[in-house]
């Protein structure tokens, strides 16, 4: 068992999927509150899915400080421009009137690159700009997959790190993937985990066990948090 694992996590269960979403943007809401007080901007780091889709349409309604905050993808489908399966297609529509009031503060994965290295190395580059070099994000939101991943970090399939901050991976699916690396997503000052659905059972209970198998083991336990949905966490609770 890694040493990270001897950690414990912060479990918190809700109702179901809404009630994940609501407390997602709660959290993060005031983290980000949290960070600009304290250092005048914030950088928040996202990741796609149903669940956090609904947390971002409801953090786009608070009251935050947007044009002192940075948002940043953590993994990005490479598809071509306008696929319905990018992240950033989605997301700016979860972030609706915010995305489009302040298109300066959301930083998307260049996947459109004809040279996917290249677009991996321009956005190491926005990471270090808006994060620091090395990045220190301050709100991280992750999710797990059923078969344990994070981010687009899949169990068996290996990563290219063309920067120490961005890489690329392929993916059990259609498209490739650009993808922050273990090193950013540790250094973040606030995890968010939102984990929902039946499907993730299994995933979740080897994450808070920290089972080497699920690759979201790897990432930091200290100072994170697990909002589950009891559908997924009925099995640990």
């Amino acid at each position: 068992m890694p040493s990270n694992a001897r950690a414990s996590l912060s479990l918190e269960i809700l109702g179901d999927a809404d009630a994940v979403a609501t407390r997602g943007a709660a959290v993060m809401a005031a983290e980000l509150r949290a960070a600009v007080a304290a250092r005048g901007r914030a950088t928040l780091a996202i990741s796609g899915g149903r669940t956090p889709l609904r947390a971002f349409a409801l953090l786009a309604g608070a009251e935050l400080p947007w044009s002192a905050i940075d948002v940043l993808q953590v993994d990005e489908r490479c598809t071509p421009p306008g696929h319905e399966e990018r992240n950033a297609l989605q997301l700016a529509r979860a972030f609706g009137a915010v995305a489009a009031r302040w298109p300066e503060a959301f930083h998307w994965m260049p996947v459109e690159d004809v040279d996917a290295r290249a677009g991996a190395r321009r956005y190491a580059a926005t990471l270090a700009r808006v994060a620091g070099n090395p990045p220190v994000v301050d709100v991280l939101q992750l999710g797990l997959g059923a078969d344990g991943h994070t981010a687009s970090l899949f169990p068996g399939l290996a990563l290219e790190a063309v920067t120490p901050t961005v890489g690329l991976t392929p993916s059990p699916g259609s498209w490739p993937r650009m993808t922050l690396t273990l090193p950013v997503l540790n250094a973040a000052r606030s995890i968010v985990w939102l984990v929902s659905g039946r499907d993730k059972r299994a995933a979740l209970e080897g994450l808070l066990a920290g089972e080497p198998a699920v690759v979201g083991s790897s990432v930091r336990r200290s100072g994170a948090r697990i909002l589950a949905d009891r559908d997924a966490a009925e099995p640990a609770a």
